[in-house]
């Protein structure tokens, strides 16, 4: 046969006459084609990565398009995820696009109440030019939708903490408080403390809400019996710990005779050994209330103004203090907060007597005797104070504590 030589357009292989074809599909913007393989096959690469798939027209182009979505190069950033991705030296991290709204709105919601932000956070102005500057095409919810979002959500954690607490293996332990708000409002929280299926202590604040008067102990009994029967564990209670109010006693004497208890009771009532060292402490601080008056009101003193405070600095800096420790004011009412004050008072003490000399309007400086005084009792008080520290643990036993540190007590008394 005779070689008949070929013309220069049936010399082109049939790749390049495809390539002439009209492309129509948006992610060609994104790739180009490149040398054709040997064997013919039309190939083209992502623009951002390099990565190169097959162009032939029967393959489609949904391979194409699923690279995109999960293209690491592809500038398209969502905030919340960077935020979780961001490295220990805060620099932000590129991700995928896969920007799911729901999640975004169930982090959102959560934030809400991890940072206690009002439900109207989310139609402030400036939050919404961020969230339309990250994702133009994002829903912004309104205060009323967060609301509905964390009234969900709450309801969905309160089941699963009712799937907990039906299947711990022994009995719970409970521990309740009152309180009153500034404006005299009562409230009471409720706490379940039981031993998991792993021999793990668990505590789970079941309620803190509005406890509407009167505080009789018949009402108290009734309010704790509804929340034990709304949680369904009203035949797992073991104890509850309440501080010695008369009230609680009489609500403990309902509560006996409402609910099934082992050894008929017996070992029901569980006295808070904290509040007990508290009125101990209390009466003891009333022997040397005057010293500790003036302790208050110097702090006070100092703390009343701008250049009282410039006065005190310049006392400490004369002493060679460390001026970043600060004084503590205390709460009367509470003799931990009364201990931390003494302890840094009495690390200020030459300061103050410094200001005395100085400043004529300073009239609470203790005496001599008076600083004598303080040091024992602050000595005294140290023992109470870490006594008190080990009863108020949450997260580890404290009945095997009380015999020990009330041994402890007994002897510093004697």
């Amino acid at each position: 046969m005779l070689d008949i030589p070929k013309t220069e357009e049936e010399v082109k292989p049939t790749t390049e006459r495809k390539r002439q074809r009209k492309l129509t599909s948006e992610v060609w913007a994104d790739f180009e084609f490149i040398k054709p393989q040997k064997n013919g096959e039309l190939r083209c690469k992502c623009k951002r990565c390099g990565k190169d798939f097959n162009a032939e027209s029967k393959s489609g182009t949904g391979n194409l398009k699923r690279h995109l979505d999960r293209c690491k190069k592809r500038c398209y950033r969502d905030v919340g995820q960077m935020l979780l991705e961001s490295g220990s030296g805060g620099s932000l991290a590129n991700r995928a696009p896969d920007f799911n709204p729901n999640v975004f709105r169930e982090l959102l919601t959560m934030a809400v109440v991890k940072h206690e932000l009002p439900f109207q956070f989310v139609e402030y102005e400036g939050i919404r030019k961020c969230f339309n500057y990250l994702n133009p095409d994002l829903n912004i919810v309104s205060r009323n939708t967060i609301k509905a979002d964390l009234i969900k959500k709450f309801k969905n954690e309160k089941m699963r903490v009712k799937e907990v607490l039906s299947v711990a293996p022994g009995r719970i332990a409970f521990t309740s408080d009152c309180w009153s708000s500034i404006t005299t409002d009562g409230y009471m929280s409720f706490t379940a403390h039981f031993i998991d299926s792993e021999w793990r202590l668990q505590k789970l604040i079941l309620n803190f809400s509005f406890l509407p008067p009167p505080h009789t102990g018949l009402a108290m009994s009734n309010h704790i019996c509804s929340l034990l029967k709304e949680w369904g564990i009203q035949k797992k209670v073991f104890s509850i710990t309440l501080d010695n109010a008369s009230s609680n006693d009489c609500m403990a004497d309902f509560l006996k005779s409402e609910i099934d208890l082992v050894c008929e009771g017996a070992y029901f009532h569980v006295r808070c050994c904290a509040h007990i060292m508290n009125l101990i402490v209390q009466d003891g601080l009333k022997e040397i209330d005057e010293a500790i008056y003036k302790v208050r009101e110097s702090v006070k003193y100092c703390k009343g103004s701008q250049s009282r405070k410039q006065k005190f600095f310049n006392s400490v800096a004369h002493v060679e203090l460390q001026s970043s420790r600060g004084l503590r004011q205390d709460v009367p009412t509470r003799w931990n907060s009364t201990y931390l004050m003494l302890e840094s008072v009495l690390y200020h003490k030459k300061a103050f007597i410094h200001l005395q000399r100085t400043d004529a309007n300073y009239v609470n400086c203790p005496t001599t005797e008076e600083w004598g005084r303080i040091e024992k009792i602050f000595k005294f008080l140290k023992v109470f104070y870490d006594v008190t520290n080990a009863f108020s643990g949450s997260k580890y036993p404290t009945a095997n504590l009380y015999f020990p540190n009330v041994l402890k007590v007994r002897v510093l008394l004697h």
